[in-house]
């Protein structure tokens, strides 16, 4: 959920006994079991990890697991990385978002970053080029602009 240039929207919905994470990027949804299960076998690791929540208070704790090695974050060692997450309501508007990086084989102690989280009207729009995506046709139409421009200052300086 780290924000990047663009597709930054999630939406979190609950129900019983899970919670979800939906993310505009590259279409991800996270299902988070919130049960109490064990998290899976330590040889099931999946790009996401493997989530499991709880309720501490209003406070809905998120811990991950289970990571591949493909995309691991900051070069974290994925058999020792564990990512615990803080969501608390701050407003009607409003979540905390608070992620503690936990791994030894990696860093010398736990550290945390934290962010506010503001709700959006609508939905969830698919992460992809759509038929109203204007920046190409733009782009290329300024380029033929520029190449006609240079065109006609050769031909008026030939003169």
């Amino acid at each position: 959920m780290m924000p990047a240039i663009y597709g930054n929207s999630y939406q979190i919905l609950q129900a019983p006994g899970y919670v979800t994470i939906v993310y505009e990027m590259i279409h991800e949804i996270r299902v988070i079991p919130l049960d109490g299960r064990p998290h899976a076998a330590p040889n099931v690791r999946s790009y996401m990890g493997d989530a499991r929540g709880h309720w501490e208070g209003d406070t809905l704790v998120v811990e991950t697991t289970n990571f591949r090695d493909e995309g691991i974050y900051r070069n974290a060692n994925p058999a020792t990385l564990r990512v615990v997450e803080r969501f608390t309501r701050t407003g009607s508007d409003t979540v905390k978002w608070s992620v503690t990086i936990n791994d030894p084989a990696t860093w010398t102690a736990p550290w945390t970053f934290s962010m506010p989280l503001t709700k959006e009207e609508g939905p969830v729009l698919e992460y992809a080029c759509h038929e109203g995506n204007l920046g190409l046709m733009n782009i290329l139409s300024v380029a033929r602009a520029e190449e006609k421009a240079t065109e006609e200052a050769a031909k008026n300086n030939g003169k």
